[in-house]
């Protein structure tokens, strides 16, 4: 099946919009969320996170490095990467504007546009840290440098802007600096490639939006240079930035998380783009692989520190999970991009367990501070950070209100504003919805009928949604619904009647009537979780989930005693408990002895208790505190 997209301007803006796929994307102006779990962030994200970021940009210099007075200085400010994170935040203003209509903020992003604009070169090259006197010359460090890293985000950031109507001479900028790019690394070109993909995927965004081919050509031929050791060796391998083994033949994502799944995202693209069904197949079957053997419970991708990179298959230990949220960003893109081109909604109950388990763990309630690393196992007590400090590198550690490197703040809130996009999608001759949460939806189906609904639920705090039809034109046309894999026992509700359905695709086909309502009720009982066994560093032990939430053991002040001596009895079940969970657990604590090792059993003193668990994404808000989310068994 394929569905053609429809004209951008008509639906208010979209992050993806393939010309061909399973199923067609809605924007911004056909979906809109209107209260619930995620209004409360988008409120933030839009409200706190936004100018938060300007503001430490500004602080930092990484805004004044577009300047006169900073492009080519000596003085300029931050890592070489630096201009992304600026090209990310008039990515999110962007959709923030179509969200909202708040026409205020176009200012901010026709202030950026025109500090971007005045650091381009006349032959369209656009880099702050490279190519004028006193720089390294332009493209020098293809593995280390970010140049068409940034260019990819600058062109993302254009897209956003033309598709949602403002700073139209971004657009100009982003084509000129693409148009330098296919000059500089096109067929008659240098033979090379970013050390951190992002060029890919932008430079297929920006064919989609232009209509240039071009554009989808260069991504293309990045794609096929990639995997021929074409970059300069690095300390950590080839495989760090996925230059090891061709695209096509690979069998897992790996190497540094976020390049993997940006490099992934772009492959889809093309495949997309180009009918290519053996790379997608190629990509799809890499992504299952990673999900089934390098992912952990959150959804989060990355367990090895030093590279910020995927381990080994089932090596996914619980207090070393780097778990990068740009990694949960990225994994979401890809995800989205796989339901889109197949209609599998199985890559909805994914990117759901990423959206409640990593994007809301990582921001702070105030949305001024966030998690670089999302972690599974706080052994030592988080530490309070002032309002106004820096964090140095980039990983472990509390929420920070910035760090040296702060490329996961920016891609949040780029998520963020345009999450109601990630909802609903339509197929050949209805509507399916991926995500639950207040929204309201008004679109025109394949055939022109014109549809409008209303979602209502308290999801993810009750698993009761209610899908209200407020218009249509009149015939039968479906209207699919997620049951994801955790509802055992989910009930649908309709004029027909109650009836249990199994997880998966729900389809409800009818010649709907205004005012007609559709109900889906999905179980919420808390539930243990074991891994495989294969995963040896939480062998023994189980975590506990209640619908799509994973739940962790928090000591705050040391209420909760010693995580680590803890042990669950999964005899009985856990219970619910005012928003929380409850699960019977014994607190042992061995004796002290001079050396850790022997023949018997260490001697245990044992006390036991009713041990209340708080969402994942809950922990580390109410002061120092360790958690746990894999609890050893008795």
């Amino acid at each position: 099946m394929t569905v053609t997209s429809r004209n951008a301007e008509l639906v208010g803006g979209r992050p993806v919009v393939p010309s061909r796929g399973a199923l067609r994307p809605l924007g911004l102006g056909e979906v809109r969320i209107t209260g619930g779990f995620w209004a409360a962030r988008q409120q933030v994200n839009g409200d706190a996170t936004l100018p938060h970021a300007r503001s430490w940009m500004d602080r930092l210099g990484w805004i004044g490095n577009f300047t006169t007075g900073g492009i080519g200085s000596p003085d300029r400010r931050g890592r070489e990467f630096s201009d992304s994170e600026v090209y990310k935040l008039v990515e999110a203003m962007a959709w923030e504007v179509a969200r909202t209509g708040d026409r205020d903020r176009v200012s901010d992003i026709e202030e950026l546009t025109a500090a971007i604009a005045a650091a381009q070169s006349p032959d369209g090259y656009l880099h702050t840290a490279f190519g004028r006197e006193g720089q390294r010359p332009r493209y020098s460090d293809l593995a280390s440098g970010h140049e068409l890293y940034c260019t990819g985000h600058l062109l993302q950031a254009a897209v956003a802007a033309a598709r949602t109507g403002v700073a139209a001479p971004l657009l100009d900028i982003a084509r000129r600096a693409a148009d330098h790019v296919c000059r500089t690394f096109g067929p008659d070109g240098v033979w090379g490639l970013c050390g951190h993909p992002e060029i890919e995927v932008a430079l297929v965004e920006l064919a989609r939006l232009t209509g240039e081919r071009r554009y989808l050509d260069q991504a293309a031929l990045f794609l096929e240079r990639r995997g021929h050791r074409t970059l300069p060796p690095h300390h950590f391998g080839w495989v760090y930035s996925n230059d090891d083994v061709p695209v096509l033949t690979a069998t897992v994502l790996r190497g540094h998380s976020v390049r993997s799944l940006y490099l992934a995202c772009g492959a889809v693209d093309v495949a997309v783009e180009n009918g290519d069904d053996e790379l997608l197949a190629a990509v799809a079957e890499q992504f299952d692989r990673t999900l089934a053997r390098r992912t952990y419970l959150t959804g989060g991708m990355g367990s090895r520190h030093e590279d910020e990179a995927f381990g080994d298959d089932f090596v996914l230990p619980a207090d070393r999970a780097y778990s990068e949220t740009c990694a949960g960003v990225a994994a979401i893109m890809l995800a989205w991009r796989l339901l889109l081109a197949t209609g599998e909604g199985r890559y909805g109950d994914f990117i759901e367990r990423v959206l409640y388990n990593v994007v809301a763990t990582a921001i702070g309630d105030d949305g001024r501070s966030f998690f670089y690393a999302n972690t599974l196992h706080q052994r030592v007590p988080t530490a309070t950070l002032p309002g106004d400090e820096e964090q140095l590198g980039f990983g472990g550690g509390p929420r920070a209100p910035w760090f040296e490197v702060s490329c996961c703040l920016p891609n949040i809130a780029r998520l963020l504003a345009s999450l109601s996009t990630y909802l609903v999608t339509a197929d050949d001759d209805g509507l399916r919805v991926h995500q639950y949460a207040d929204a309201e939806i008004d679109t025109a189906l394949t055939d022109g009928r014109r549809v409008a609904l209303t979602m209502r639920t308290d999801y993810p705090a009750d698993g009761a949604v209610t899908v209200r039809i407020t218009r249509t034109d009149g015939g039968s046309w479906p209207l699919t619904l997620r049951v994801p894999q955790w509802a055992d026992g989910a009930v649908l509700v309709t004029a027909d009647g109650r009836r249990t359905v199994p997880a998966g695709d729900l389809v409800v086909r009818r010649d709907f009537t205004a005012g007609e309502e559709i109900r889906l009720e999905l179980p919420m009982r808390p539930r243990f979780t074991r891994p495989d066994p294969r995963i040896d560093a939480v062998r023994g032990c189980v975590a506990v989930e209640r619908g799509p939430i994973v739940f962790c053991a928090e000591s705050v002040g040391g209420e909760s005693g010693d995580l680590d001596a803890l042990r669950v009895e999964v005899t009985a079940q856990p219970a619910d408990a005012d928003g929380e969970v409850v699960v019977r657990a014994w607190i042992d604590v061995p004796a002290e002895a001079p050396w850790p090792y022997g023949a018997a059993e260490p001697a245990l003193s044992t006390d036991t208790a009713l041990l209340r668990l708080v969402p994942y994404h809950r922990w580390a808000r109410r002061g120092p505190s360790t958690m746990r989310v894999w609890l050893p068994t008795t």
